[in-house]
């Protein structure tokens, strides 16, 4: 089978690379915090300091994760490169490091966020008329003003990503490519659902505050196609801090900023570091011992493939993804329950049984049963699902007359649904979801099969644009998953 994928590469030269380096070293952002090797005692003889960010890429370009060097003075144990990374730039370790290493640490000044653009005071001042249901808009705001400015602090930052045209998230593919390769995915939806939102707040919201600030926004320089860029652009780099954990109940979810440096870390489920926030400043840490040459990964969070391809525009090949996962929509279950119904009476009977789990707050018309490789991840919502849609009509209307039933979700209120349980469930509710995952199988254009002659032919495998590979990886994850609980609900 395939074994990798990558994204597109960024066509932004080795100049700006150099360039976004240099930066780093000029506002403090630290790589690798600890006093680096150093090759030979001229430098401390000379007293000199040790090369910059820069010097060290270019060092560094020319030798990837080779040998060091007689050119190395200094070399310090993580440097940028294009080179031996999954995608795109990537940090690469220059010695066997161990977990807890700091590799590099980014000042809050060096931060993009709506508190640190140069319109933090506008956008403070105006915060009311640019309230949105995603929270992104005094971001988008900063990024659309400092992006098209020749004085930007984040200037430098911004060649790394030329006018944005590397972005390829499945929002950018045409109509036609999304539904041929992405139907029944749940990709289609969301992209749906982001296009629709990306219109209505730009011309309800961005495009109304362009309009008050003539001498700062143009609207024929910052237009819907760049917004879409750049949501596209947050969607795919950004990053939130989270809440203290006395404070996740009572406070919203801090907003999105820009990490220069941590953003061009790739993303794997099984990652080896992890972003670390303290009131001054920002570590990327090792998390486990990283070997000479291998890439340092950060996390995305616990994501499945068709998540990463909606949000980042990749996919991680099968089975890389521990993460991964395969929806059944909540509205399918009820479907293969009508399905299942053989008179009036017993439709009528699943009818008021969704009706109640729909005032029970435990399903609903756009939500979704979440079904992991080992283990459902909506645990709760299908296991009362499934016990409701399986009772019946005594049992259901008992039921329905007492209250409290949520304290009887199972043996002492334990409401855990691992796959491996479910071939112990009752023959009615293993029925019911036997068919509903038969139903979101043949949702899909194409067979599982088909696509597993593709994936063990190398050959055939590549001849596929890196788009047609991401949406078969995502389609393969989904459809295996799907399979296995088939299996399952069968035995």
């Amino acid at each position: 089978m395939a074994s990798s994928a990558k994204r597109v590469r960024r066509d932004s030269g080795t100049g700006a690379l150099a360039a976004f380096l240099e930066w780093c070293d000029d506002v403090g952002l630290v790589l690798s915090p600890k006093p680096p090797q150093r090759r030979s005692s001229a430098w401390s003889r000379s007293g000199l300091k040790g090369p910059r960010w820069d010097q060290v890429q270019i060092l560094a370009s020319r030798n990837c994760c080779a040998n060091k060097t007689e050119e190395e003075p200094w070399v310090r144990p993580v440097f940028v490169s294009r080179e031996g990374t999954v995608a795109d730039y990537g940090l690469i370790a220059r010695e066997d490091l161990p977990a807890g290493e700091v590799l590099f640490t980014v000042p809050r000044t060096a931060l993009l966020s709506q508190h640190t653009s140069s319109l933090s005071s506008l956008l403070e001042k105006e915060q009311d008329s640019l309230q949105s249901q995603s929270g992104w808009v005094p971001l988008l705001i900063s990024l659309l003003h400092e992006s098209t400015i020749s004085n930007s602090h984040w200037g430098t930052y911004f060649s790394l990503w030329p006018n944005f045209n590397g972005l390829d998230h499945p929002m950018f593919w045409s109509e036609e490519e999304r539904w041929r390769l992405l139907q029944g995915t749940g990709v289609l939806e969301a992209v749906d659902k982001d296009l629709a939102n990306i219109q209505m707040e730009y011309s309800s919201i961005i495009l109304p505050f362009l309009k008050a600030h003539p001498d700062l926004f143009n609207p024929k320089v910052h237009t819907l196609e760049l917004y879409k860029k750049l949501v596209a652009f947050v969607m795919a780099y950004s990053f939130q801090e989270p809440l203290e954990e006395d404070k996740e109940d009572e406070e919203e979810p801090n907003p999105p900023m820009m990490v220069p440096m941590a953003d061009l870390l790739n993303h794997v489920a099984n990652h080896n570091a992890n972003l670390e926030y303290s009131s001054e400043c920002l570590k990327m840490v090792a998390i486990q011992p990283i070997r000479k040459g291998q890439e340092v990964f950060n996390t995305y969070g616990q994501m499945a493939n068709w998540q990463l391809l909606h949000m980042y525009g990749f996919a991680q090949p099968y089975p890389g993804n521990r993460d991964d996962a395969a929806d059944i929509q909540m509205l399918t279950l009820c479907k293969a329950g009508l399905q299942a119904a053989q008179t009036d009476a017993e439709r009528q009977l699943v009818l008021e049984q969704w009706d109640l789990l729909c005032k029970m707050e435990m399903v609903g018309e756009e939500g979704a049963f979440v079904i992991g490789w080992e283990k459902v991840l909506t645990e709760e919502e299908l296991f009362t699902a499934l016990k409701v849609l399986g009772m019946p009509a005594g049992e259901f209307k008992e039921f329905k007359e007492q209250e409290g039933w949520a304290n009887e979700m199972g043996e002492n209120g334990n409401t855990d649904l691992t796959l491996s349980m479910i071939p112990t469930l009752k023959a009615s509710w293993k029925k019911l979801l036997f068919d509903a995952a038969l139903l979101t199988l043949q949702a899909y254009s194409s067979d599982l099969k088909a696509e597993e002659e593709v994936l063990s032919d190398q050959q055939a495998f590549s001849k596929l644009s890196c788009r047609e590979q991401f949406a078969l990886h995502v389609r393969y994850g989904q459809k295996k998953i799907l399979q296995q609980l088939l299996e399952l609900a069968s035995s």
